[in-house]
């Protein structure tokens, strides 16, 4: 498809500012408080992910949850690509992605960013996305450890996106990767300590 608009600085910002706002649409927040559940601000973590929606104890919230945290990283991926090019995309991914961690609607305290990366992931490149989704499941059938998974199926994008032809998107996947590193500080430490809550636990 070719690009509909041409990529001037201007439109950089616009890409920016709209990717950031739809990104910032704090979904689990918004499902839990349509089905009843409670501030999710409250329970457990306090996290707007869908980790911390299915301590709530409603399956098909956190599922409802992971979906749109899945979509709202794609969607603006997608359609800037659609309208733009493959730098737009990039650049939606990215300002999807600091929407979610740092939601202008919640005084910029946000999620930890996977679901939204994992959207990004198989918007930018499908195949690349599938393994690295595969990568997820395999670390958490092995560890049982949900924030382990994600720093591992993260640093993981690099390899993927280069493997299977993207090598331009090895930096933006590089910028995500930090920033979800970055937000699993805590968790990291408690990894480290051996005192990290386990799948199912």
């Amino acid at each position: 498809m070719l690009p509909v608009f041409e990529l001037s600085i201007l439109n950089i910002l616009l890409v920016i500012f709209c990717s950031y706002l739809i990104g910032s649409i704090p979904s689990g927040i918004i499902i839990a408080k349509i089905m009843g559940l409670g501030n999710l601000r409250s329970i457990g973590s306090g996290n707007i992910g869908a980790t911390n929606v299915l301590r709530t104890g409603n399956k098909l919230a956190a599922i409802l949850t992971l979906f749109f945290d899945l979509l709202k990283g794609a969607i603006v991926v997608l359609f800037a690509r659609f309208i733009f090019d493959e730098t737009a995309a990039q650049i939606a991914g990215l300002g999807s992605f600091l929407g979610h961690c740092f939601p202008i609607w919640l005084k910029f305290k946000g999620g930890k960013g996977v679901a939204t990366f994992i959207g990004i992931s198989l918007a930018l490149s499908w195949p690349a996305g599938i393994f690295i989704c595969l990568t997820w499941v395999l670390t958490a059938f092995l560890s049982r450890i949900s924030s382990f998974s994600a720093l591992i199926s993260s640093i993981s994008s690099i390899l993927w996106v280069w493997i299977f032809g993207m090598p331009d998107a090895i930096f933006v996947m590089f910028i995500l990767t930090v920033l979800i590193w970055w937000r699993h500080t805590e968790n990291i430490k408690r990894i480290i300590n051996n005192t990290e809550p386990k799948i199912n636990n």
